[in-house]
């Protein structure tokens, strides 16, 4: 009788699935954490007068000293010198410094404060800074916007140390084995941090009947306190990993610093880094939006206070049914038997509907722009197996960009034009946000997975820290321009619902456009060179 011995935990399909969980919960909590104050601009106006500059300036702050001081290319060499455990619980231990800081900004117990007095009166003016107009603060910016911005440019540090921490630890757990998929599992499971932010930030925001903004960045900080766990569960089994294969972290050749110049000539390299940023300065700025676009471009009007859809309860029924949206969908990748697996699909789509139904119900903008990543979680999973088995990522980032500038275009144009009409608009919205999802999943299926392709393995910490360090670039500038454009676009505009958006969208889906034509670029260049986008991971 012959009997098959795991050899280590990389080789069990549980554990490397395990390991792979432990990740994703951790970014999980970190993408809620990003976007926790984007579902409640409206309330930061009015309980803080953050107007749109102010809103945007903090938001683009989050990656500002990644950029403008190196942070993240400082993250890449500390991921390729001391390993995926230490740097990891590093990222999540500098997460919950920043989101604590934040946290006490947006809080009664900063205002009127002498430190409140004191970011009134400071930051007014940097040096250098202020004359290349790339400044994080401004004179007259809220203090509490300028205390938030230094906590959130701390947890933007961790954040992207973190992202570039789990590529990383995916690749070293699953090379040679089902790859792509596992990287488009974990972007699925990370970007129902998304819909979660959306959902109960506004939900603890106003909880009792009283507006508190600091409740939502609170439900914020105690999840990155589970990051933190998270991270340190996943040391205990990496540790184990190593000691089995008798490996250490650095191997015997070893990373140096003249390695990076090696990713530096490789042109496919170039081509990824910039679609990346291209990509998602149209996805991940327009999140931080998204709600306020929606509540400005739809007729929604609040149901009855007495009613049952504006209970506090129907948001966790709500949450519930979207976790068994996500759940069922996911799960029906993987069943072998066909009764299965359209069993769980058709259940995920009737829960999927019941969700749309209860949006609808509710007439709530945040709980509409929630479905964005369900779609994505659906089929993240199928496009990473179809890349792992059969290839075609840069014909996937194609039509992910063809994707994108539809979505946007929709938004700007056509959204609007069902204004008055509760039913068309709505029904705009969800179809539109599903299909941006969708768009946003064929990024992690394809790209990430196709950096290993490109540089030498010893170098695949820093290569992923300068893609982030160039996609950050966007992720700074963006959020900053959409909401000068917005207060420039909409003159004495003081209520928060009634701003004109089409020029912000304008803008993103022209960004869709120039990572369409990177996209074809990038495929004459991989068939010319032989990069081997095109071709499987599993060989």
């Amino acid at each position: 009788m012959t009997t098959t011995i795991q050899k280590t935990l990389r080789d069990s399909a549980a554990m490397r699935w395990t390991a792979l969980l432990l990740l994703a919960l951790a970014m999980f909590c970190s993408y809620i954490f990003m976007d926790i104050l984007s579902p409640i601009k409206d309330l930061m106006q009015e309980t803080r007068s953050w107007d749109s500059t102010a809103f945007g300036t903090m938001q683009g702050s989050e990656v500002f000293l990644n950029v403008f001081a190196f942070f993240l290319i400082f993250a890449g060499i500390i991921l390729d010198k001391m390993g995926v455990r230490f740097t990891m619980i590093l990222s999540c231990a500098v997460m919950l410094i920043g989101a604590c800081i934040k946290w006490y900004a947006v809080g009664e117990g900063f205002m009127g404060s002498e430190l409140e007095a004191w970011f009134t009166s400071h930051l007014n003016y940097i040096p250098v800074f202020d004359e290349l107009g790339v400044s994080p603060f401004y004179d007259g910016m809220p203090a509490s916007a300028k205390f938030a911005t230094c906590g959130f440019m701390i947890f933007g540090c961790g954040c992207e140390m973190a992202g570039i921490t789990v590529s990383r630890g995916i690749v070293k757990w699953f090379k040679g084995r089902e790859m792509a998929l596992a990287m488009g599992s974990e972007m699925a499971l990370a970007r129902l941090g998304v819909a979660t932010c959306m959902i109960f930030s506004p939900f603890f925001a106003r909880l009792s009947g009283q507006v508190s903004v600091s409740r939502s960045v609170a439900f914020g900080v105690v999840l990155m306190c589970i990051a933190l766990i998270m991270s340190i569960v996943y040391f205990v089994m990496d540790s184990k990993l190593d000691a089995q294969t008798g490996e250490a972290e650095e191997k015997d050749d070893p990373f140096k610093i003249g390695d990076i110049g090696q990713i530096f000539t490789s042109s496919g390299f170039w081509l990824v880094a910039l679609l990346c940023v291209l990509y998602y300065s149209a996805i991940f700025p327009f999140q931080k939006y998204a709600v306020n676009m929606l509540q400005c471009n739809l007729t929604l009007t609040l149901p009855d206070p007495d009613s049952f859809w504006a209970q506090p309860d129907v948001t966790v029924i709500q949450y519930v049914i979207m976790l068994i949206v996500a759940a069922t969908g996911f799960a029906s990748n993987f069943q072998k038997k066909c009764s299965m697996k359209y069993g769980l699909l058709g259940f995920s789509i009737i829960a999927l509907i019941c969700y749309c139904y209860m949006g609808y119900m509710r007439q709530s903008a945040e709980c509409i722009f929630a479905v964005f990543p369900l779609l994505a979680v659906l089929i993240t999973p199928i496009l990473g197996s179809y890349v792992d088995h059969k290839g075609k990522a840069a014909s996937m980032l194609v039509l992910g960009s063809l994707l994108l500038i539809a979505c946007h275009l929709t938004f700007a144009f056509v959204l609007p034009l069902f204004k008055g009409s509760t039913v068309g608009g709505i029904i705009t919205a969800y179809v539109t946000i599903l299909v941006l999802g969708s768009s946003f999943s064929l990024v992690p299926a394809s790209l990430w997975p196709s950096v290993p392709k490109l540089v030498d393995a010893k170098v695949i910490g820093s290569a992923y820290a300068l893609i982030f360090w160039i996609q950050n670039i966007g992720l700074w500038l963006f959020p900053l321009l959409i909401g000068k454009v917005l207060d420039a676009t909409n003159p004495g505009v003081t209520d928060p619902t009634k701003f004109n958006y089409t020029a912000p969208l304008v803008m993103l889906a022209c960004l869709g456009v120039a990572a369409l034509l990177l996209g074809l670029t990038l495929k004459v260049v991989d068939k010319k060179k032989g990069l081997g986008l095109e071709e499987p991971n599993i060989k």
